[in-house]
């Protein structure tokens, strides 16, 4: 029996390690019955937000009668709206009945006559008559049936007789009578085609019809016409999101995807009844076998019964397809169609998005059970194979990003029990090789800044170190531990062919791809990847906005503003003659003197820094402390003076 808090504690971790995607969230009480159901634009937050702050009776209730939340993941917020609907209908839960009122959404119908008309209904009537939708946004679909009728000249009137007379529609050209027989079958019908392809996702046409007419309109100064069919485009857009939890397409069918990291494979399967979602199923596996033998062993597995097959299955890979048709049929004595998901075959877009969904939620899964488990797997193959003495907990991994030499940036990321342990990340700003393209450089500084640091403090150590790259820039960073007297093993993970080096080795590692422990490295290093060119974009981008003209005496925002525009650089504005700065910005010449006095002086403090940074480098060169591989007394002098250096230098600062 579970306590209390021990439910409450499982509850809030699951609500934390939730995606930010859009979704359908359910929880369940002890019996896994539903409880409630709830529809969330970012799960992450709206399920944290249960557990914050002071809440109503109603939510402390139905805390304390759940035991577990389960979540689906959809393309948008559009279909979790649908989702979340059919989801009500069909668990009834206790907890949304005074919540939601289980009605149906509009879709737009296309009459079966001889001379259709469209409009908004929520009721479905089995007559022959085309449906589209359901389209939860009902202000955007009579915002699009409007512009509809302003675009093409069909009838407006809800019963259609033989008229002597046209009505008025006809006469302001919004409709070309067919009562008085003024138009052909074959011609308006081709209007109902076009508006039946534009809601299929066939519209590009049309849509560059609207385009046209909304510049048309803009350049003859309409405005009022210009901004009507710009609502139009707008609401067309919402119209052509391909709704895969609800359609109008009754025939069963199942989606069929997979996600894998390593031995650990899951399953998602789509059950579209009734052309309603009503939900997914997911199925952990363990298997070794390639991915083009996965689907054939699941479904043999998975269809035990003959009720349980549809009558099409829709897959993402052609492999296996052909056996699997045959065994159902010799197997179950029934025809069913296996469909690969590609863009050449009906209402592509609705099945990708389909296979798409399924898709994230078996990644999604997979995410879980590596946290569930702790990816012990993994660090116990990785002690194996590289001889490590203990497993390896905790990882840190380094990697370098640059632009040609200019900020430079380290990045260190942790990895605890073989999932990101991002409170522990951290990036350093990187002093001796700024302006110079020398990863080795570059890696010697950026670790001898972290672990002198940690030495001096006698924090705990890692258990390994990951550095993205291959022998050289794995040798340059044991120079660097052997000099401060540490042995902590290092290992480097080249990308080209994933090889896996050990300091001072001439032969690499080279596992399965399959393999648990190459897994976790790759993740490691994606994840330094990731983390050191963030941080590099966003140097770039502050150094990009920043203006050094602020620095300067007199010159305001406003004149900074000037200054930018009529200078560009520094090296123009400390060229320039005193008149042409006090002509551009209105000043005396005492004011224009100090400013130009100011800029000169700034352009020397940058280039005598440069000029250190070189005379520097150069001597660290000609010292041999730039190579790799080299016997740790000679990197004794670069590393010491790093480690000096580092210990205020460090910035401490944990990823958002």
């Amino acid at each position: 029996m579970i306590s209390e808090n021990t439910a409450y504690d499982t509850l809030h971790e699951t609500a934390l390690k939730a995606p930010s995607s859009s979704g359908v969230y359910l929880w369940r009480d002890a019996k896994s019955t539903v409880i409630y159901v709830g529809k969330a634009k970012n799960l992450k937050n709206r399920l944290s937000s249960y557990f914050s702050g002071d809440k109503g009776i109603k939510t402390r209730m139905l805390i304390s009668r759940a035991h577990s939340i389960e979540y689906i993941t959809t393309a948008n917020e559009y279909e979790a709206f649908l989702l979340e609907n059919n989801l009500i209908k069909k668990y009834t839960p206790r907890y949304n009945i005074a919540l939601k009122d289980g009605k149906s959404y509009p879709v737009l119908r296309i009459t079966k006559e001889e001379f259709p008309r469209f409009f908004k209904t929520r009721r479905i009537v089995q007559d022959g008559s085309l449906y589209f939708g359901p389209f939860p946004d009902a202000g955007a679909l009579d915002t699009f049936i409007d512009t509809l009728y302003r675009l093409y000249p069909v009838r407006h009137c809800r019963t259609f007789k033989k008229r002597d007379k046209p009505c008025m529609y006809y006469h302001i050209g919004r409709c070309k009578a067919p009562c008085c027989g003024k138009i052909s079958s074959d011609t308006y019908n081709s209007y109902i085609g076009e508006i039946a392809g534009l809601l299929e996702g066939k519209g590009d046409e049309t849509v560059a019809k609207m385009t046209a007419e909304m510049k048309a309109a803009a350049a003859e100064l309409n405005f009022e016409k210009a901004a009507r069919l710009r609502d139009g485009l707008r609401a067309l857009t919402v119209m052509q999101n391909q709704n895969i939890v609800e359609d109008f397409d009754s025939e069963d069918r199942d989606y069929i995807a997979h996600f894998r990291e390593g031995e650990l494979v899951s399953f998602t399967v789509l059950k579209i009844r009734g052309g309603k979602l009503l939900g997914r199923d997911n199925f952990r596996a363990v298997s070794l076998n390639e991915d083009s033998e996965l689907l054939e062993e699941f479904a043999c597995a998975y269809y035990t019964e003959r009720e349980m097959i549809p009558p099409m299955i829709y897959v993402s890979t052609q492999d296996g397809c052909e056996l699997l048709t045959r065994w159902i049929s010799e197997t179950f004595h029934t025809e069913t169609k296996i469909i690969l998901v590609t863009d050449r075959i009906e209402n592509a877009r609705r099945h990708e998005a389909a296979m798409a969904m399924a898709t994230e939620n078996a990644h999604e899964d997979i995410i879980r059970r590596l946290r569930e488990r702790g990816d012990t797997p993994a660090m116990e193959e990785l002690q194996r194979l590289l001889g490590l003495p203990r497993l390896p907990v905790r990882i840190e991994g380094f990697d370098i990003a640059h632009i040609g030499g200019k900020f430079p940036v380290a990045s260190l990321i942790s990895f605890y029990n073989g999932n990101p342990d991002k409170k522990n990340y951290r990036y350093f700003r990187l002093k001796t090789t700024n302006g110079v393209i020398d990863d080795f450089g570059s890696m010697r500084e950026a670790t001898s800044r972290r672990y002198s640091r940690l030495l001096n403090e006698g924090a705990e150590l890692p258990d390994l170190i990951l550095i993205d790259g291959g022998i050289g820039q794995v040798n340059a960073v044991d120079g660097i531990l052997k000099t401060l007297g540490m042995d902590i093993p290092i290992a480097g993970l080249a990308k080209r062919d994933e090889e896996i080096w050990r300091p001072h080795t001439s032969k690499p590692i080279c596992l399965p791809k399959r393999s648990d422990a190459l897994r976790l490295l790759q993740r490691v290093r994606d994840e330094t990847h990731r983390f050191a060119t963030s941080r590099n974009q966003t140097l770039r981008t502050k150094e990009n906005t920043v203006s050094v003209f602020k620095d300067l005496p007199h010159v305001g925002e406003k004149r900074e503003r000037i200054l930018l525009q009529a200078f560009t650089t520094l090296e123009n504005l400390a060229a320039a003659e005193e008149a042409k700065i006090a002509q551009t910005l209105h000043v005396r010449a005492a004011e224009a003197s100090e400013i130009l006095l100011a800029a000169r002086n700034l352009l020397t403090q940058r280039t005598e820094r440069t000029e250190t940074k070189k005379t520097l480098f150069a001597a660290q060169l000609g010292n041999g402390t730039t190579n790799t591989g080299g016997a740790p007394g000679e990197e004794s002098l670069y590393a010491k003076a790093l480690a000096a250096a580092a210990l205020d230098d460090e910035l401490m600062v944990a990823e958002p």
